[in-house]
């Protein structure tokens, strides 16, 4: 009853700060930049493919969707072997994906901003050993800055049919505020998902999250938390992104949040009668919202972001 109780007043504490204007202190937010979030729900808009394409024999790689902040790419070489994606911004950090070798499309974000960025497709030779297959470099301008976080792709990946938006549609029934339908969707993935140990022990390296199937079993990892809430928040036109770095030295995942007229927020949601936590569903959740978990997730270096989806 007590963190019922806590959630109930920060939440009126909340809405009450952002009616005075005093959001920055509250929330440690990063300010966004002038770009506003888009009025229109982008996973509604059709995606146009086939207008600027990318390819040799082994790879293509459509652009047409440039301005939104991602891109389509697939393996055309016809070779059984793992395949890799790599993008890289100039100057920004290298992001590695896998590939599916069967010639079926996959949707990839562009989440530094605008400017230069090189993607290279590569087939395994031997061991873990690869070879470049195609390369080409892509001058990014977005359309606007959310879009790479608000788009499904291949880490948060879902669609107008998936369970997770229909569960999403409920959850924010009648709910007017980015912040009433943030505080929905978080505390319902915290307070009935349970952390799968056996997952855990024997993930392999390239595990992707099924946002639906954890979604019907209630239960993940790190990395299936956070993908299910930002697919569950992005289906609300609410940016989100899907961080993944270090928890202390764990590898971990974990959300960021953009609430409009404050930035994105890395400290909200559990508050202890003093500060908004980090936004960390798996160790709130599989912590039931202990007093020593909540002091963990309140302390910012005990995080390092690496990368965001």
């Amino acid at each position: 009853m007590k963190h019922i109780r806590i959630r109930r007043i920060a939440i009126a504490l909340l809405v009450l700060a952002l009616a005075v204007g005093g959001t920055a202190a509250i929330f440690g937010a990063n300010r966004a930049s002038a770009s506003q979030k888009p009025s229109v729900l982008p996973v509604k808009a059709a995606a146009v493919t086939g207008v600027t394409v990318f390819s040799n024999s082994s790879a293509s790689i459509d652009a047409s969707n440039l301005s939104e902040g991602y891109i389509l790419v697939k393996y055309t070489g016809g070779k059984n072997v793992k395949i890799k994606v790599q993008i890289t911004k100039q100057g920004g950090e290298t992001y590695t994906y896998n590939l599916n070798n069967t010639g079926a499309t996959e949707t990839f974000p562009l989440t530094e901003g605008n400017g230069q960025y090189t993607v290279k497709v590569f087939e395994n030779t031997s061991g873990t050993k690869y070879a470049q297959a195609y390369s080409t470099t892509l001058n990014l301008k977005l359309r606007n800055d959310f879009l790479p976080f608000l788009y499904p792709n291949q880490y948060v990946n879902y669609s107008d049919s998936s369970k997770v938006v229909a569960k999403a549609a409920e959850l924010t029934a009648g709910k007017s505020s980015d912040l009433e339908k943030l505080s929905a969707i978080y505390y319902y993935v915290t307070d009935n998902f349970v952390y799968d140990y056996n997952l855990a022990n024997t993930v392999q390296s390239g595990y992707l999250p099924d946002v639906d199937k954890v979604l019907a079993s209630q239960k993940g990892i790190c990395f299936d938390y956070a993908a299910v809430m930002a697919a569950m928040l992005r289906s609300q036109n609410i940016p989100c992104k899907l961080v993944v770095g270090y928890a202390g030295t764990i590898y971990h995942a974990w959300i960021n949040v953009y609430i409009e007229g404050v930035g994105w927020v890395d400290k909200v949601i559990y508050f202890d009668g003093t500060t908004w936590t980090l936004m960390d569903p798996t160790f709130v959740s599989n912590g039931k919202h202990s007093d020593a978990i909540l002091k963990y997730v309140t302390t910012d270096t005990n995080y390092s972001e690496k990368y965001a989806y």
